[in-house]
């Protein structure tokens, strides 16, 4: 038998070298790419396995109180009970969650099955109308272990009810959201403002501060949108490790506790403002049955300290109701409001813009005094018409052009003081524009007219704290050629100098300047805020804009103070037709005595002038002044009301008390409201009346 020979490797060499390459080749890239995963890629792929358990929770921070100078809330946080489901509590027996959702729909009256989610219907919290069934499923396939609203903003009994019931509706709770409530509603909506959702547009800027859209709600006017930042506090965080069903473990890193918004007081006296707001209702439907028929439901009352600039009181009519707007903001009233021609959600005390007419006097009789166009003595002839060659340029021969005054049989003679304590219009047409060599080189002028005014508050926003702060018109002849392409001429002097024609003012632009003389000359810029406190209770100093400056501080701000301040630009004579108001680069101050003149003017006026009748037996020294303003608006177009010689006309009246140290200035403002002294008037005396009345309760409380 013939010994095995040893076998023959039948594979050629070149073949063994060829697999033995590959198989290094294929261990070489797995060394690689283990290389690459493990040790250069590895943190990015530690940090995404982190990522995948790690979660972060934003917890809302408490919104800041609003309160009166007295402490009386204007917008809190409440609660509101939320009925909602958790998908991963629900029973594991279907019949049992049927049995729930049984339960659960008699209880909360919400059908069980309603309109499946999808992308035509998709679901939205407490907006969109869905079933129980098809909630919970949706909670199921998102997040099980997050509860779900299925009805939100429900009454305190009803949450109590389910509560009661919870041993029957595993997976059912009341989860308890604050929302912000408004107590005085309309009385202060117009102020304090309301809340809203973060717009789209906005989006990314509120998530950078640390917001959540869809949860987090912000400021939409007033003092909820200007103090946005300080009222919204911080939002709190807390990072989680959660499990793939998304149910939280364990806290990863102490939490980030929220910081609650500060606290803001106003200077805004509640008793005061009801009273003024049923004040000005008072005098628009008397007036409106009175003349049977509607005359006007748009009117303006304020009332401030010209000391300090604290705005006591400020009523819009017409308002809306902020409260509809807690939770959310119904679309069929907002439209409603939107479209109303009166314009509602427009303050109408700090953002419309109307013809002042004679209340616009005080800045021309300053300026016409501290200039030498006329003294306090000097007797002007005050005819019930002038007749004026009016004139576009020096060359121009000019057409005639009567100007009448208000008391069509004239005054005779006036003097300053009686020129504005009867408001008489030829007096102020004549220091304001000139009158041959009555009142020669062109009295006053547009120039001078509209620096003057501009002392006095004019032509610039006022600075509240209210997003639409009109800025008002001081018109030049610059401004006119620019914008109607015209020249200026004498004729509109003489119609700026009473307040209309191209004037146009807000109702607080005029308060201001009528506290500005009650103060001597000092201007106060209005606030609306008395005191600013973190959520311990600490006082804030100040309040920045975004741009690092100082926008709100304790204590009164003087804008200025015209009798030591140059704040009055000098000019050379304007010259009909050369395009502008040329600077000589002087500016100058206002001569206390100036003050002391207009003063008195204006007391005599509530002594026996426009106010006469108005103040008869007013038991505080007021002093004031009346205005009646013609216009031409779109309104009175529309009604084919504006007739040359007999346009309709806004009513104004301001006053101050007491005299001789004034306390509370006031304006009313009525709309188409007719006669300034007759309908403005009693508003202004009845809200002094009622703010002395209130100050001697107050008073009589102190006295032990």
């Amino acid at each position: 038998m013939t010994a095995p020979q040893p076998t023959q490797n039948q594979i050629e060499g070149w073949r063994i070298a060829a697999f033995t390459a590959v198989v290094i080749t294929i261990f070489l890239l797995f060394m690689v790419r283990m290389f690459n995963l493990q040790i250069v890629q590895g943190a990015g792929y530690l940090d995404e396995a982190v990522e995948n358990y790690t979660s972060t929770i934003n917890i809302a921070a408490p919104r800041g109180n609003i309160t009166d100078r007295n402490g009386i809330t204007l917008a809190e946080n409440i609660p509101s009970y939320n009925i909602v489901i958790t998908a991963a509590e629900l029973p594991e027996d279907d019949v049992d969650i049927e049995d729930v959702y049984r339960k659960l729909s008699e209880i909360i009256d919400v059908p069980v099955d309603l309109n499946e989610i999808s992308p035509e219907t998709p679901f939205s919290p407490c907006i969109s109308e869905h079933g129980i069934r098809q909630i919970a499923t949706f909670g199921e396939t998102t997040a099980p272990f997050t509860p779900i609203e299925i009805l939100c903003d429900v009454d305190k009994m009803l949450a109590m009810m389910v509560l009661e019931r919870a041993a029957d509706l595993p997976g059912v709770g009341v989860d308890i959201e604050t929302v912000r409530d408004y107590p005085t509603g309309s009385l202060t909506s117009q102020i304090i403002g309301y809340l809203g959702p973060i717009p789209a547009t906005r989006e990314q800027f509120f998530v950078e501060q640390g917001f959540i859209p869809n949860r987090d709600r912000i400021g939409y006017d007033g003092i909820e949108f200007i103090f946005q930042d300080e009222l919204s506090g911080q939002n709190g965080l807390r990072t989680v490790e959660r499990d793939v069903a998304g149910q939280v473990i364990r806290d990863l890193a102490p939490p980030r506790e929220p910081e609650p918004g500060y606290n803001i007081q106003l200077s805004i006296d509640m008793r005061l403002q009801e009273a003024t707001d049923a004040i000005v209702k008072q005098e628009l439907t008397f007036w409106n049955t009175y003349l049977n028929r509607i005359q006007s439901n748009n009117a303006v009352a304020i009332a401030m300290n010209p000391q300090t600039g604290e705005i006591l009181s400020i009523v819009s009519i017409p308002t809306y109701e902020n409260n509809r707007f807690a939770r959310q903001i119904p679309g069929y009233y907002y439209v409603q409001l939107a479209e109303d021609p009166l314009r509602p959600l427009f303050n109408h005390a700090v953002a419309a813009e109307h013809p002042p007419g004679s209340v616009f006097k005080i800045a021309t009789a300053i300026g016409a005094l501290n200039e030498n166009i006329v003294t306090e003595d000097q007797l002007v002839q005050t005819p019930g018409t002038i007749t004026l060659q009016e004139k576009f340029f020096t060359a121009d021969p000019g057409n005639q052009r009567e100007f009448v005054d208000w008391n069509r049989a004239g005054f005779g003679q006036l003097n300053f003081t009686g020129g504005i304590a009867n408001s008489s219009n030829v007096y102020f047409y004549k220091i304001g524009g000139g009158y041959f060599d009555e009142i020669p080189d062109g009295g006053l002028g547009v120039c001078r007219l509209q620096t003057y005014a501009r002392a006095l508050g004019y032509g610039d926003p006022t600075g509240i704290e209210l997003a639409a702060d009109a800025d008002g018109l001081l018109p030049t002849p610059r401004w006119k050629r620019i914008t109607k392409g015209e020249n200026w001429s004498t004729g509109d002097t003489y119609i700026a100098s009473v307040g209309q024609g191209f004037v146009l003012s807000s109702p607080l632009q005029v308060l201001l300047s009528a506290a500005a003389v009650a103060n001597d000359g000092k201007l106060m810029n209005p606030t609306l805020v008395r005191g600013i406190t973190d959520g311990d209770g600490n006082p804030i100093n100040e309040v920045y804009d975004p741009n690092g400056d100082v926008y709100w501080s304790t204590g009164p701000d003087l804008r200025w103070d015209a009798t030591v301040e140059p704040v009055i630009t000098e000019y050379t004579q304007y010259v009909s037709g050369s395009g502008g108001c040329q600077e000589t680069g002087n500016s100058k101050t206002i001569r206390p005595d100036v003050f002391d003149a207009m003063q008195n003017g204006m007391r005599q006026a509530v002594l026996r002038g426009t106010l006469e009748d108005e103040f008869a037996n007013f038991p505080i020294a007021a002093a004031g002044k009346t205005g009646t303003a013609e216009y031409c608006d779109n309104f009175a177009q529309a009604q084919n009301r504006c007739i040359p010689g007999n346009w309709p006309t806004h009513a104004w009246t301001v006053a101050y008390a007491p005299y001789e140290n004034p306390e509370i200035a006031v304006v009313a403002f009525v709309y188409n409201g007719g006669e300034g002294a007759s309908v403005a008037g009693p508003i202004v005396r009845k809200v002094m009346q009622a703010y002395f009345e209130l100050k001697a309760v107050d008073s009589a409380l102190d006295t032990p």
